[in-house]
């Protein structure tokens, strides 16, 4: 190959952490089984800010359908009781205490469907983002041709960029095939 290289280790962790948001995204979806990861994405408005969830209380799953969440501060109770309501997650916390319950009921089949399409949707933003990876590294090539890079080198470059991306779309596709999967099982 000629001296202009192709950034690939830059283009391959581009792709890796668009998998990895995906996961975290996969994560939120709720499967009919308690978890806490299911309320990483909740911001509490507290102390004049917006902080994630986990800075405010102890989040804990005691059993296979409840969350628990272990409010440190009484005056925050309030804030985060709001903030899990308006989440969209559809939870509704039952305050004891300092302490918020949050039962999470049996999924039913339409429910189910709904959560199986919203993963596609997530698979489908991440594949978007994995071909815009691979559209930067092939303007990449482009420009390297217009330095100067013969066609062979773009031939093996551009190949290399491919192979990394189909390896990107068929995890992702696997991905969200396990996540279907562990969404309708019953």
């Amino acid at each position: 190959m000629s001296e202009i290289e192709i950034d690939l280790d830059d283009l391959e962790r581009r792709m890796s952490g668009t998998m990895s948001a995906l996961r975290t995204e996969f994560a939120s979806l709720r499967t009919g089984r308690a978890s806490a990861s299911i309320l990483e994405p909740v911001m509490v408005d507290a102390y004049g800010s917006s902080m994630p969830l986990n800075q405010c209380g102890t989040v804990n799953v005691p059993d296979p359908r409840m969350i628990t969440v272990n409010v440190w501060d009484k005056g925050l109770l309030g804030a985060v009781e709001k903030a899990i309501r308006n989440s969209g997650l559809g939870m509704n916390p039952v305050v004891d205490g300092t302490i918020l319950r949050l039962p999470i009921p049996e999924l039913n089949e339409e429910r189910r469907t709904e959560l199986a399409k919203v993963a596609g949707q997530y698979a489908e933003s991440a594949k978007i983002a994995v071909r815009n990876v691979r559209r930067d590294g092939m303007d990449q090539i482009k420009k390297a041709k217009a330095d100067g890079m013969g066609e062979d080198d773009q031939k093996i470059w551009s190949d290399e960029i491919q192979s990394l991306t189909d390896a990107a779309i068929t995890n992702i596709d696997s991905a969200l095939e396990t996540k279907q999967a562990e969404i309708m099982q019953v």
